[in-house]
């Protein structure tokens, strides 16, 4: 017998856009509302706002009933319920690791039904993720009945007591098929909020700072870092035939195509420019990075020093494969690979034993050059952990990140309190 049914939705404006989910756990029995969810997630997808409506609605039967309990599941997006159901293939790579991480979910309840149901039905649900996406547009935080905070303390959830942070995740782009939650328009910008690293930059720490006191000479509680920061610039390289075609691409040394190299002139243009001010360039050893950091070097007129540990990943039988026949060819390895970040590839490297070197260089960067803007060239899973790292995120979330060709990202280290990600992913100086 059921006992809980959920009602999921998500959406995103713009698709890729700002996006939320919103989920309800009813009563079966008399259709009483027993938890709500609802969060603000960045800028993504339509199709990844639905997943992570239904997981959110899968944990709250989890803290509702437990292990074993029995629910329904109902939401308007055709392609979640299908997928869960088992009756669609999921062929967008970056909705799997949300799938695995419902189906882990699923495992653990007695679902008794996968049920589309017209988005009339499911306005509870849409409603929430409105409400999520509306509050984080004004800077504030969803918290149950609808309501959002407006001084940035942590907001109670109905169902688990904990206030529900944003967080950003992202795939390609999806069809759009709701209304004022999602739209049909599309971007490539996937983080919109950020301008690029501009601010808090080392040679712009050098300049006097305005104190931090009231009139009566108090202190704020708001103190400047207490040193000044390294600020380590992340760039990826620019387009590979490989990367063109979306293959896998780990030690092989691919080089920049036409495209690639124009890539990297755009960066360069803009890193030889005021704030930036480059004292260190340092570049994985594979080709596509180096020819990017020589582009760099060649407007700086800095000297570029290789570090062995910022090359990509080691990626094994993989290397040249798109991520369609890797799949038809090694499936079981495929799934354990998407699933366990210490699972290396065939003949490859692990997530984390590739985490493990590039903290390493990071700590003799930070070592060798405090205090000074160093500009890192490398690639998608080096600075992926990097940024974790900086976020205190854990492994798995480098399946929730998207990095773009040639983009650029911020991390600040100060030697007397955590590290700081400024920017993420910006392509300003590609458009």
């Amino acid at each position: 017998m059921t006992s809980y049914v959920i009602e999921a939705d998500g959406g995103s404006r713009g698709n890729p856009g700002p996006a939320g989910y919103g989920a309800v756990v009813k009563d079966a029995a008399d259709g009483q509302v027993l938890a709500e969810a609802a969060e603000a997630i960045g800028v993504t997808t339509n199709n990844v706002a639905e997943y992570r409506g239904l997981i959110a609605g899968l944990q709250a039967v989890l803290d509702l009933g437990g292990d074993g309990s029995a629910v329904a599941v109902r939401m308007d997006s055709k392609l979640v319920i299908e997928q869960m159901a088992g009756r669609w293939k999921i062929k967008n790579e970056g909705l799997r690791p949300l799938a695995a991480q419902a189906g882990s979910l699923v495992r653990r309840l007695r679902v008794t039904e996968w049920t589309w149901i017209p988005r009339e039905r499911n306005k509870h649900a849409d409603r929430l993720a409105n409400e999520a996406m509306d509050a984080a547009a004004k800077g504030l935080t969803w918290t149950a009945g609808g309501t959002s905070g407006d001084d940035g303390a942590a907001k109670p959830d109905r169902s688990t007591g904990t206030a529900k942070k944003a967080t950003q995740t992202d795939t390609g782009p999806q069809p759009s098929t709701k209304g004022s939650s999602k739209s049909a328009g599309q971007t490539d910008l996937l983080d919109t909020g950020l301008s690029g690293p501009t601010a808090s930059l080392a040679s712009a720490q050098q300049k006097a700072r305005p104190t931090n006191t009231t009139a009566t000479g108090t202190g704020t509680g708001w103190a400047p870092p207490a040193r000044v920061a390294t600020s380590l610039l992340l760039l990826r390289h620019g387009e590979t035939h490989l990367s063109l075609e979306r293959r896998f691409s780990g030690r092989g040394d691919a080089e920049l195509t036409a495209a690639g190299l124009a890539q990297a002139s755009a960066a360069a243009e803009r890193l030889s420019r005021d704030p930036y001010r480059l004292d260190v360039i340092v570049t994985s050893p594979l080709k596509r990075a180096r020819q990017t950091a020589q582009a760099v070097a060649a407007r700086t007129g800095l000297d570029v020093d290789v570090c062995e540990d910022l090359r990509e990943a080691d990626f094994g039988a993989w290397e040249g494969h798109t991520f369609t026949e890797v799949q038809r060819r090694w499936p079981a390895e495929l799934a354990a690979w998407l699933a366990d970040p210490e699972v290396a590839p065939p003949g490859g490297e692990s997530f984390a034993t590739t985490a493990r070197r590039v903290e390493a260089a990071r700590e003799r960067l930070a070592e060798r050059h405090e205090g000074k803007t160093v500009l890192a060239v490398s690639h998608v899973t080096p600075i992926k952990l990097l940024l974790r790292q900086a976020l205190l995120a854990p492994l798995e979330s480098l399946y929730r990140m998207h990095l773009d060709l040639a983009c650029l990202s911020l991390i600040e280290y100060y030697a007397d309190g955590p590290s700081v990600v400024k920017s993420f992913n910006d392509t300003s100086h590609l458009r």
